[in-house]
């Protein structure tokens, strides 16, 4: 009985000194500059750049963060990595950028990555294209079902910093990139119900204008119908 009792002492003293599996990192959370805002506050540098300062919440189990910045008026990216909560990129001023966080763990492959977040660097722009339709539904690559009608609803949201928003163009194609115009939305609507045929994979895009005829590109997105 008693080396019983020493042999599961041992065993329990063996499993506890085991180490327990890293756990991956979590998404960090941005902070600033602000979703489809306009950055108002980078430091010149000159007539064409800013020094913009990029700042997120510290996230658990996370060694490193990973800054990445696209200006999407070149496809140009910059990548930095800080173990701080911020840091600062020269950006050309008045672009478009695109930014995100991701998050290491030098005990793990697991790398979290944050939302990302579109902003307009200040420029001496006094007019900005609205920024890209954001899809809601179907998202890429989702499977879909036709309703009664044969029809299926797409969402979207359109975010213009000089709140002025004409309207959108549908386009929608079984081939990529879709080239039909399906629809012309006003304003007013962030919706339409599309005829679809079963068994058929579609690609569909949107395209924002404003009343100074600036525009703006969703990108393409697909779905397929059951």
């Amino acid at each position: 009985m008693r080396r019983i009792a020493m042999f599961m002492a041992v065993a329990l003293l063996v499993s506890c000194s085991k180490d327990s599996p890293p756990k991956p990192p979590e998404a960090a959370l941005l902070v600033f500059p602000d979703r489809n805002s306009e950055c108002t506050t980078g430091v010149d540098l000159n007539e064409e750049t800013s020094q913009v300062e990029f700042r997120w919440q510290q996230a658990k189990f996370t060694d490193s963060y990973e800054l990445n910045v696209t200006n999407l008026n070149t496809g140009v990216s910059q990548t930095v990595t800080t173990t701080a909560l911020s840091a600062r990129r020269p950006l050309e001023k008045g672009a478009l950028f695109r930014w995100n966080i991701r998050t290491l763990n030098n005990k793990t492959e697991d790398i979290a990555t944050s939302e990302t977040w579109l902003f307009y660097n200040a420029g001496s722009e006094t007019s900005y294209a609205p920024f890209p339709a954001e899809v809601v539904a179907p998202l890429s690559g989702a499977s879909v079902v036709r309703d009664i009608n044969n029809e299926i609803t797409i969402q979207w949201v359109g975010v213009d910093i000089d709140n002025d928003i004409q309207g959108y163009e549908i386009y929608l194609d079984n081939s990529n990139p879709p080239t039909t115009l399906i629809a012309s939305p006003s304003v007013s609507l962030s919706s339409v119900d599309i005829g679809v045929e079963r068994d058929t994979v579609y690609y569909w895009k949107i395209i924002t204008r404003d009343r100074e005829n600036n525009t703006s590109d969703s990108g393409v997105y697909s779905f397929r119908v059951l």
